[in-house]
């Protein structure tokens, strides 16, 4: 029990006195980011990328990154031997339009400016705004490997609390406003994903979180999967990352809303 005691006081836990403490996200990896005047089109990094997400422009005469892609394993960042390479401080990624998450759409001095609480309040405001009651959410896991439905179960955790904003996650698509759909849509997976959205009342949301749900991610070549969940049901917005942080997801959810 002393030991226990002695513990507790040692490494406080970080909820004592969220909300009020802000987000560091000084020490997190955002996405990379080729500084194109320091590229020589080498094409070192798209042949050492994982999952394909570099590429070449021709049009633009630019290596570019797909971030719907990318899996931040920042492998190209060790690859590039000019250093020419880096990774962003922004964490709140997510676009309607999939072309959007490209490095050209982003400026290399771009920063996150969202305040995470802000952030919160607004989806708060805007969840009232339009529907009047709570969000009601169905979390969908259309074959991945948890690592982006750990992050979501992270939305309802003390220190982010989702709920406070008015989120809630239903058992039944049935009473749900919005799905939060993970994995890489999987063969045995797509009946299952197509029965959920069809028994999901209209009108309806639908987030694509992480790089499987997105494109296919690493997986999107596979004979097993599909290029993205988009192939099998329709989607409103796009939150990139492997997995994306809980604060991305947020920041997806706010801006699906802004469809309705």
């Amino acid at each position: 029990m002393f030991d226990k005691t002695k513990k507790i006081l040692k490494y406080p836990r970080l909820t004592q006195d969220s909300p009020k403490r802000e987000a560091n996200f000084d020490h997190y990896l955002g996405n990379p980011f080729i500084d194109t005047s320091a590229c020589d089109m080498c094409g070192e990094c798209a042949s050492d990328c994982p999952s394909n997400a570099i590429f070449n422009d021709e049009a633009k005469g630019r290596l570019d990154i797909r971030y719907d892609q990318c899996i931040y394993c920042m492998q190209c960042v060790d690859s590039c031997r000019l250093n020419a390479i880096n990774t962003m401080k922004r964490i709140f990624l997510a676009e309607k339009d999939k072309d959007m998450l490209r490095m050209s759409a982003y400026s290399a001095d771009e920063k996150d400016t969202v305040e995470w609480e802000q952030l919160g309040k607004k989806l708060h405001t805007e969840i009232k705004s339009v529907f009047g009651r709570s969000l009601n959410i169905r979390e969908v896991d259309s074959g991945s490997c948890n690592g982006c439905d750990y992050e979501i179960n992270a939305l309802n955790n003390p220190f982010i609390d989702v709920e406070r904003f008015g989120v809630s996650f239903v058992a039944s698509p049935r009473h749900a406003d919005m799905l939060l759909v993970t994995g890489a849509a999987v063969r045995n997976m797509e009946q299952a994903l197509l029965k959920t959205y069809n028994a999901t009342p209209d009108p309806k949301l639908v987030v694509a979180v992480g790089a499987c749900a997105c494109s296919g991610g690493i997986f999107r070549d596979s004979y097993a999967t599909r290029k993205g969940i988009e192939e099998i049901i329709p989607v409103d917005v796009y939150v990139p990352g492997c997995p994306p942080r809980p604060q991305a997801i947020v920041y997806g959810i706010l801006k699906a809303i802004g469809r309705l």
